[in-house]
């Protein structure tokens, strides 16, 4: 499938690549995502009956009936008046002075008739002089007006009467001057004080000007405090807690007729078509882009070769769309979405996978991405807020998968690696409701740990499911490829070890030199070693033409003529390259069959060619190639040309094997044989120091027993 496309994909530089790849696969999350966070709306009319029971998507608060709840704090509040306590005195004082400065007009005008001596004094001028006194009571804010009428009883009353009914009027308002009196109930202390005055015994021309004094001296003198009662009402209204539609809250029931306040709650939870929001719309695009963006910017710095870099972009979609479709399949698993399923999300998917298609890099990048993308997938309905909850349990069960998984991709590994997680994810639900629950009980917690579990062993379970679709997908080679490949059990395996033991045996020390150099370097030491194991598959063809192979010293090339032997020679490589291919072995393998010669010369045929006097065209005794195009192969290729020098070496030292090692080194090195693979001088004597440590402990000198 993969391999279909790769020459239109080959051709297309990296920057295009990904700008289509992430654009198609932003627009694809984008779509995926927006259906989980999108609130569902109905086309429901007003006055009709509802065909469903509808509940709301989210919380939101109903500013109406906090309102109202406000309202009605504010109305329970009790008002805050000011009582004047000195207001009975002054209202007291007030009486007596209406009635002492009546006594005194009528003293002055007494005395100023005596010195006359004329007749009685004017009445008039009196309730002038009285009038005058009053105004100035009235100027200071404690008397009240009277009229010509009630003044001119004051004058004519007797002296004693106005002493008299001053002291009691006085009295009376003292007394209902003492008791709170409000604007509402003003009028009624001025008709109770009326009514006490008229019960006094007082002289019928004095009693309408002592009611009206009476009346007019009660004054209100409890006043609201429009400060203190504000501050009390504004008070009460802030501890109202607002009013809110709860998130799964039932708005209306089905068969329930829709009035005026449930479309209003419906239109306020945004369950209306007319009242779809964009917001969402908008917070998951700018998610979306942040998302690939920062996929883009990983692999623009990624130091690979370009194909292997298109590769791993499109595995790393792939792994991301899997979890993300994870994620909707268990947010679907019932209507009511409970959040303790989301504790099954595979957590160590992402880094199990990555570790083994990848050089795991990207793994630590992708966990925290998928963390953030859980955080609003798995939820229950819509959140403006991702739930941090899922995000740092996905977080901490990717980061653990990521330090356990090992790279050898061995079942037993993952499975090890999936028990690590479980407990990883144990560990962090048990911390989780420590932290947020003051109880719960084991029931509860035994479910969480069961998810904790399940998690673990299906991160690895998935892993192990999900390794052949992306081997034959994408072309892969992976640790757990090769490690089922090394498996003695094989069939190509076991027909080497049957048909030619001899080959089998110095690919397996081919092996051990290569895995050795290869780690040593940073190469693909388990490349290297399963590669060594089929290398020369193609021997298999023709077994006795290989002297490895060759039974009680019989050599059949000793009746064949150089031509025919050096045909022989040369095609066991692309014979084991058409056996690999043709068996579905891995390119990787098949191009390790057919390079690991390179285009070296079969130097010993090419001799004896040249012994019969005739000219020997050279290339014609030179492997086809191509020549080493990774480290791996020319590791191998160097490994392979020692090994079998070695072995034919009589009594080997460590210096012998030194010798030999850098001289083959230094011939291929002069032949070209490194100039299409990226192998350095430096590694290059990495690869001699490990290789002449590896043979020094296998050809050692060894004790000769006595007979």
């Amino acid at each position: 499938m993969f391999k279909g496309w790769q020459s239109l994909i080959e051709r297309i530089s990296f920057s295009v690549f990904s700008i289509i790849l992430l654009g198609l696969s932003s627009l694809l999350a984008f779509g995926l995502m927006l259906g989980s966070v999108k609130d569902e709306t109905y086309d429901i009319q007003m006055f009709h009956l509802a065909n469903e029971t509808i509940r709301a998507t989210k919380t939101v608060e109903d500013p109406v009936k906090t309102e109202q709840e406000r309202q009605r704090a504010a109305s329970e509040v009790t008002p805050v008046y000011d009582f004047d306590e000195e207001a009975a005195q002054n209202s007291a004082a007030v009486v007596r002075s209406v009635f002492d400065y009546a006594l005194d007009a009528k003293e002055e005008a007494a005395k100023d008739n005596d010195n006359e001596k004329e007749s009685p004094p004017d009445t008039a001028g009196q309730i002038a002089d009285l009038r005058k006194k009053l105004e100035g009571l009235e100027e200071s804010g404690g008397g009240f007006r009277l009229s010509d009428e009630l003044l001119g009883m004051l004058i004519r009353s007797g002296n004693d009467d106005l002493v008299k009914v001053r002291d009691s009027v006085s009295e009376i308002v003292s007394e209902i001057m003492e008791q709170p009196i409000r604007d509402t109930a003003l009028a009624d202390s001025r008709n109770e004080t009326e009514g006490r005055i008229r019960s006094l015994a007082i002289p019928a021309g004095l009693m309408p000007a002592a009611v009206e004094i009476g009346r007019s001296s009660i004054t209100v003198n409890e006043r609201l405090d429009e400060q203190q009662t504000e501050a009390r009402i504004e008070h009460a209204k802030t501890e109202v807690e607002p009013t809110r539609i709860l998130q799964g809250q039932v708005i209306v029931q089905e068969g329930q007729i829709i009035d005026r306040e449930v479309h209003r709650q419906l239109e306020l939870a945004g369950l209306l078509n007319e009242n779809t929001s964009l917001r969402p719309v908008l917070a998951i695009g700018l998610f979306t882009l942040l998302i690939f963006w920062f996929i883009y910017r990983h692999f623009r710095q990624l130091e690979q070769p370009v194909h292997v870099k298109k590769k791993w972009l499109a595995i790393t979609l792939v792994i991301y769309f899997l979890t993300i479709l994870a994620m909707k399949l268990l947010a679907a698993t019932e209507i009511d979405f409970n959040m303790a399923l989301a504790y099954v999300y595979p957590t160590a998917l992402v880094p199990f996978l990555l570790r083994l298609l990848t050089d795991g890099r990207m793994a630590i990048l992708l966990t925290v991405l998928t963390a953030a993308t859980g955080g609003i997938l798995l939820q229950e309905g819509y959140s403006p807020v991702a739930n941090m909850e899922i995000v740092l349990y996905i977080l901490f069960g990717g980061f653990a998968g990521h330090y356990l998984i090992q790279g050898d991709g061995r079942r037993s590994s993952i499975l090890a690696a999936s028990f690590g997680v479980s407990a990883a994810n144990a560990v962090f639900i048990t911390f989780y409701l420590l932290m947020t629950q003051s109880h719960f009980g084991l029931q509860e917690w035994s479910f969480f740990m069961i998810a904790a579990l399940g998690s673990g062993l299906l991160s690895g379970a998935l892993t192990i499911g999900l390794m052949p679709f992306f081997e034959s997908v994408f072309g892969i080679l992976s640790d757990l490829k090769l490690v089922e490949l090394s498996n003695p059990n094989h069939p190509l395996l076991k027909r080497i070890l049957t048909e030619t033991p001899g080959t089998y045996h110095h690919s397996v020390m081919v092996a051990n030199l290569s895995d050795a150099a290869c780690e040593a370097i940073g190469a693909n030491g388990l490349l290297a070693r399963v590669g060594s194991y089929y290398h020369d598959i193609g021997k298999t063809r023709r077994p006795a033409f290989f002297i490895e192979n060759q039974m009680a010293g019989t050599n059949p090339h000793d009746t064949l003529p150089p031509e025919k032997s050096r045909d022989i020679i040369i095609a066991h490589a692309a014979d084991g390259a058409e056996i690999l291919k043709k068996n579905g072995m891995p390119s990787e393998l098949v191009d390790i069959a057919r390079q690991h010669h390179g285009t070296t010369l079969l130097k010993y045929f090419h001799v004896k060619a040249g012994e019969s006097g005739k000219n020997v065209d050279e290339a014609a005794y030179r492997y086809p190639g191509p020549k080493p195009q990774t480290k791996e192969i020319a590791v191998i290729s160097i490994a392979d040309s020692c090994e079998a020098a070695v072995r034919s070496m009589k009594e080997p030292t460590p210096e012998k094997i030194e010798q030999l090692v850098q001289s083959i080194i230094k011939d291929k090195m002069n032949d070209g044989q490194f100039s299409e693979c990226d192998l350095s001088f430096r590694e290059l004597k990495i690869v001699a120091d490990v290789i002449c440590t590896t043979l020094n402990g296998v050809f050692h000198n060894r004790i000769e027993y006595p007979k």
